[in-house]
C-alpha cells in the first residue's frame, strides 16, 4: 500500500508577502506542482493584529497559489502551527503521520513548525526549493534559505530526521509509489 502523498503549505498569505520575499514566483510555482500531486493539502494562516486579521486581504492565500478542493485550513497564532491549534488533531484524523513542508518563512514559521513536529514524531519532509523567506539584518534571504536547508539535512533527530529534497525528487518518488 502506497503511503499518503501530504502537502503542508505555510503561511503563503497575501500580508506576508507584502514585505518582498526572495524568488516568490519560483516558490508558489513549486508549491503548485506539490499541491497538485498531493492526496492531502493542509494550509496554514497566521493571523495576528496588523494586518493578519482573520478575514482581511492580508490574512488571504496569494491569488495565484492553487487551493485544490477539499484542502484544510489551520489558523495560527505563533510561528510555529502545533502551538495551541488543531493541527495535532487533524493529523489525527486523518490518519497523517508523514508530510512534506513547503511555504514561508523559512526562518521562523517553517523552521519552527518542522522542528516541533519532528519532536512530535512526525516523518517530515522539506522542499529545499519550496520555501522562502525575506531579506534579514543579518543576512540575505538565499543565505538563510540555504543555511535551513543544511541545518535540516544535519539535524539529530534519532530514529526521525527530517529529510530535505528539491520539489522535482519528491514528485519522482511520489509517481514511483
Amino acid at each position: 500500500m502506497s503511503v499518503k502523498r501530504v502537502v503542508m503549505v505555510v503561511d503563503m498569505q497575501q500580508g506576508v508577502f507584502a514585505t518582498p520575499r526572495f524568488q516568490r514566483e519560483q516558490c508558489v510555482s513549486r508549491i503548485n506542482q506539490l499541491t497538485h500531486a498531493a492526496d492531502t493539502v493542509i494550509f496554514i494562516q497566521h493571523t495576528e493584529a496588523g494586518g493578519l486579521e482573520e478575514g482581511s486581504d492580508g490574512y488571504r492565500l496569494l491569488p495565484e497559489l492553487d487551493q485544490p478542493a477539499g484542502a484544510f485550513y489551520v489558523t495560527k497564532t505563533a510561528c510555529d502551527a502545533f502551538y495551541k491549534t488543531t493541527l495535532s488533531d487533524l493529523l489525527s484524523e486523518q490518519g497523517i503521520e508523514q508530510f512534506v513542508i513547503c511555504g514561508c518563512a523559512t526562518d521562523y514559521c517553517v523552521d519552527s513548525t518542522l522542528k516541533n513536529g519532528v519532536s512530535r514524531g512526525y516523518h517530515i519532509t522539506v522542499a529545499e526549493d519550496a520555501h522562502t523567506t525575506a531579506n534579514r539584518p543579518a543576512a540575505q534571504a538565499q543565505v538563510l534559505i540555504n543555511h535551513y536547508n543544511d541545518v535540516w539535512r544535519t539535524f539529530t533527530a534519532p530514529d526521525n530526521p527530517p529529510v530535505v529534497k528539491p520539489t522535482e525528487t519528491i514528485l519522482t518518488d511520489w509517481k514511483a509509489n
